[in-house]
C-alpha cells in the first residue's frame, strides 16, 4: 500500500475552494486588480488603535487558548456572560467546528439555494444531507427554512441576517417570531457576519441562553480586519462549551487577539466606517443607475446589482469587469445570479468601476 487510505466519504468528495480568491484570478490575469471589490473586506481598515496593538503584540508567543481577555469584553460589549461567547478563526472556522459537533452522515441540514457556501462545503465534509429553499423576492425566507427543517428533521438550519449574496435584510422581530415554528431538536444558526452595517433593529433580540439559535458574528466587515480572522458565537453555555471538544485551542492568534480586543473599544473608528458604508452603498446604487441597472436595497457593506437579463449577462459582466482590473462577484444560483455584487470601496475604487462597467455592458451585449 503506497497511497493513504482516505475515508470512503473523503474519496467521495471533490478537492474544491468554496471561494476563488482575488489573488487566484491576478495569477491568471498576469497582473493585479485596479480595484478590489468582490471580497466584502474592508477596505477602509482597521481602527488606527487595533493597527496598534497588532503590531506591538509579541507574535512569538503562542495566542491565549481561552480567548480570555476578548471574551470577557465581548460579553460586557453584548450584556452576556463569557459562558455564552467562544472565539475562533473566522465564522468560517467556527461553521466547521459547529457542524462538527452536530452533523454526522446522512444528517439532514437546511439551508438556502444560493446562500452562504462555505457553510454547504462544510456539511459535506461531515456527511451531511443538505436540504435548500428558494429565496422569496430576493430574501431568505425563514418561514420555508424552519418549515423545511420539519419536513426533514434538520439538526441545524442556516439563516443569514443580512443576506449574503443579496444584501437583503429582516426586522430581528420578524425572526424571533418565526421561531415558534422552528421544530424541536433543531439548532438555527443564525448569520451575522453584516449586522453592524444594517438598520436598527435588525439584529434578532434572542436571549444569549436561548438553546435554539447560536448567532455568529465577526471582525471581517465593519471592523476592517478581514485576515485577521476573528469570529464569535454567542449562544447557550452547553453548547458554547461543547466547542471545545473540537476547535483548534492555539487557532487564535495573539496579534488577532489583540487587535480585536482594540477594535472593539474604538467606538469612534466603528462610526467612522459605518457612514463610510453608507456613503459607498448610495455611490454603488448611483453608478447602477446612471448605467440603466437597479442596485438592490443593501443592509451590509456590498450591493447587488441587478443587470436586468440572465445568470449568462450578469457572468459576461462580471467577465468584462475582471478583464478591465475590476474584482467583483455574483451570486452563483438562479434567478439571484441575474446579479453582480459589488463591495463597498474608496472613492478611487469606485471611479474605476463606474470607469469600467459601460464597457462591460456593452461587451455582455454583443
Amino acid at each position: 500500500m503506497t497511497e493513504p487510505r482516505f475515508t470512503s466519504l473523503a474519496r467521495s468528495l471533490p478537492a474544491t475552494v468554496p471561494f476563488v480568491g482575488p489573488e487566484t484570478q491576478e495569477r491568471q490575469r498576469g497582473s493585479p486588480f485596479v480595484a478590489r471589490l468582490g471580497a466584502n473586506e474592508s477596505v477602509f481598515g482597521p481602527s488606527p488603535q487595533a493597527i496598534a496593538a497588532m503590531a506591538d503584540t509579541g507574535i512569538w508567543m503562542y495566542g491565549d487558548p481561552e480567548n480570555h481577555d476578548l471574551r470577557i469584553a465581548l460579553a460586557k460589549h453584548h450584556g452576556v456572560k463569557p459562558e455564552n461567547i467562544v472565539v475562533g478563526e473566522g465564522i468560517d472556522g467556527l461553521l466547521g467546528y459547529l457542524v462538527r459537533l452536530l452533523v454526522g452522515p446522512g444528517d439532514a441540514v437546511v439551508t438556502s439555494d444560493g446562500a452562504y457556501p462555505t457553510f454547504n462545503y462544510h456539511v459535506a465534509g461531515f456527511g451531511g444531507t443538505l436540504h435548500k429553499v428558494p429565496y422569496r423576492d430576493d430574501h431568505e425566507d425563514p418561514e420555508a427554512l424552519f418549515a423545511k427543517a420539519g419536513e426533514v428533521d434538520a439538526k441545524l438550519v442556516y439563516l443569514a441576517n443580512p443576506d449574503n449574496p443579496m444584501g437583503s435584510w429582516h426586522s430581528g422581530a420578524d425572526i424571533v417570531a418565526a421561531l415558534d415554528i422552528l421544530p424541536g431538536g433543531c439548532l438555527l444558526v443564525l448569520d451575522e457576519a453584516y449586522v453592524e452595517c444594517a438598520p436598527e433593529g435588525t439584529a434578532a433580540p434572542v436571549a444569549a441562553d436561548d438553546p435554539r439559535v447560536i448567532r455568529m458574528r465577526t471582525f471581517s466587515k465593519v471592523y476592517g480586519m478581514a485576515g485577521a480572522r476573528v469570529g464569535y458565537a454567542i449562544g447557550a453555555p452547553g453548547l458554547i462549551s461543547a466547542f471545545n471538544k473540537v476547535r483548534n485551542h492555539f487557532g487564535m492568534n495573539r496579534a488577532a487577539q489583540a487587535g480585536a480586543l482594540a477594535a472593539l473599544k474604538d467606538a469612534a473608528w466603528l462610526d467612522h466606517v459605518q457612514t463610510r458604508i453608507a456613503e459607498a452603498r448610495e455611490r454603488i446604487s448611483l453608478i447602477a443607475q446612471e448605467n440603466g441597472l437597479a442596485p438592490l436595497p443593501s443592509a451590509t457593506n456590498f450591493v447587488a446589482i441587478d443587470c436586468g437579463q440572465d445568470g449568462a449577462f450578469a457572468k459576461a459582466v462580471l467577465d468584462s469587469l475582471v478583464a478591465q482590473g475590476i474584482f467583483v462577484r455574483m451570486p452563483f444560483a438562479a434567478p439571484q445570479n441575474r446579479c453582480i455584487r459589488v463591495s463597498c470601496g474608496d472613492t478611487t475604487d469606485l471611479d474605476a468601476f463606474a470607469a469600467a462597467l459601460p464597457k462591460a455592458l456593452a461587451d455582455a451585449r454583443r
